[in-house]
């Protein structure tokens, strides 16, 4: 893998855990929300932390799209759940949430899991022409 996929890797494992908890801040600001009440929910998504963690989601789903049309799902998706880590990191010590001593020892677990995904093979090599059944009947 080149320095810019770990990059890529790198933005998705921190935009996501940073976009859901400006999203957790501006909604533990706002309060309750229901879907009977669409006005407060507009407004919600008006606030400025709501709307920066909207844009890190959007980040997010751009770099995930680009890593997995270059490696394999089940590499990008341990790869990326260190963010799990900083999400820990950050509701931790920015949004001071207590966290049990069962939820660390998950996520050291994860962190172990990328080590060992990391690994191996990013992207699996597939035949150059895969049939696709029917394709046959569609070309006549």
């Amino acid at each position: 893998m080149t320095f810019r996929r770990y990059l890529v890797l790198g933005v998705v494992a921190v935009t996501a855990p940073l976009g859901d908890t400006l999203l957790s801040v501006g909604m533990k600001r706002i309060g309750p929300v229901s879907l009977d009440h669409l006005a407060t929910l507009i407004y919600a998504v008006s606030t400025p932390q709501i709307l920066l963690g909207i844009a890190l989601l959007i980040c997010f789903f751009a770099s995930y799209l680009a890593s997995l049309s270059w490696a394999d799902l089940t590499f990008v998706l341990p790869a990326t759940s260190i963010g799990n880590v900083f999400v820990a990191l950050l509701a931790r010590f920015w949004l001071h949430e207590q966290i049990s001593p069962g939820r660390w020892l998950g996520i050291l677990l994860i962190t172990a899991g990328v080590g060992f995904v990391t690994q191996g093979p990013s992207y699996t090599e597939m035949p150059k022409k895969c049939p696709v059944p029917g394709a046959e009947a569609s070309q006549s």
